[in-house]
C-alpha cells in the first residue's frame, strides 16, 4: 500500500526515470540498499521499485510509526521499525531476515540518516552503519545497490525550506532518477562488507546523478 501511495504522489512532485544494470527486477529475497538524501527519497525509491513490480519491506526509524496515517501505512504493510540505541535494535534485523526468507525484498538505507546539509546539491553517500552487513551475512541474501538523485530538489535543508520545497515541487517538477546496480554478495567481515556495499551504492548514485547532469 505504501508503494502505491508513493507511485501516486511522486509524479506530482517530479519527473521520475529509472534505469538498471541488469534489466530486470531484483530476485525475490534480495536486500536493496539505497542512499539517503532527503525526506522525499523513500517515496522516490518506492515509486521506482513499483515500476519493476517490487514492493519491499522497509527498515525505517521507529519514530515514523508515531506519525498519523504514515504509521498506519507502515504497520499495515509489515514494514520494520528500527529502535536505534535500544536492546530492541537487533530485533529489526531478525524480522528483516525472516522477510527475506519468505521471498520478500527488503529495503535498507545504509547511512541510516539524512545528511545534515542545507543545500540541494548531490553528494556521495556518507559512511554506512553496520546493520546492512550483519543482515546480509545472517541471511546470505544478495545485495542490490540503488542510487537515487534529485530528491533534494524536492525538499532539503531547514524545516521552512523543506515545506516550501514540497509546496512548490508540483509547479517545478524537478527531475528524479533511480538507478539499480547489479546484485552482489558481500565479502566476509563487517568492515569489508560495509565498504563494499557503500562503494556499490556510490557507483549507482553516480550513474543516477549523471542522468540529471549533476556530476
Amino acid at each position: 500500500m505504501l508503494s502505491n501511495v508513493a507511485a501516486a504522489v511522486i509524479p506530482c512532485l517530479g519527473r521520475l526515470t529509472v534505469t538498471s544494470d541488469h534489466g530486470s527486477a531484483p530476485a525475490p529475497g534480495s536486500i536493496i540498499v539505497a542512499n539517503h538524501t532527503s525526506l522525499a527519497d523513500p517515496g522516490v525509491v518506492l515509486a521506482a521499485l513499483l515500476r519493476l513490480d517490487v514492493e519491499p519491506v522497509v527498515l525505517a526509524t521507529a519514530g515514523l510509526w508515531r506519525i498519523p496515517v504514515l504509521g498506519r501505512l507502515l504497520e499495515g504493510g509489515g514494514h520494520v521499525p528500527v529502535h536505534r540505541g535500544t536492546h530492541r535494535a537487533a530485533d529489526a534485523l531478525d524480522t528483516a531476515a525472516a522477510a527475506l526468507r519468505s521471498g520478500r525484498h527488503v529495503l535498507i538505507y545504509g547511512e541510516g540518516r539524512i545528511p545534515p546539509r542545507t543545500d540541494a546539491a548531490e553528494a556521495p553517500p556518507e559512511s554506512f552503519r553496520s546493520g546492512l552487513a550483519r543482515l546480509a551475512h545472517a541471511s546470505g541474501a544478495p545485495v542490490v545497490p540503488l542510487g537515487q538523485a534529485g530528491a533534494r530538489r524536492v525538499t532539503s535543508g531547514p524545516v521552512a525550506k523543506q515545506i516550501a520545497g514540497f509546496l512548490t515541487a508540483p509547479a517545478r517538477r524537478p527531475r528524479l532518477h533511480v538507478h539499480l546496480g547489479a546484485p552482489l554478495h558481500l565479502p566476509p567481515g563487517v568492515e569489508a562488507a560495509t565498504a563494499t556495499a557503500r562503494a556499490a551504492v556510490t557507483t549507482a548514485w553516480r550513474t543516477a546523478a549523471r542522468h540529471l547532469g549533476s556530476v
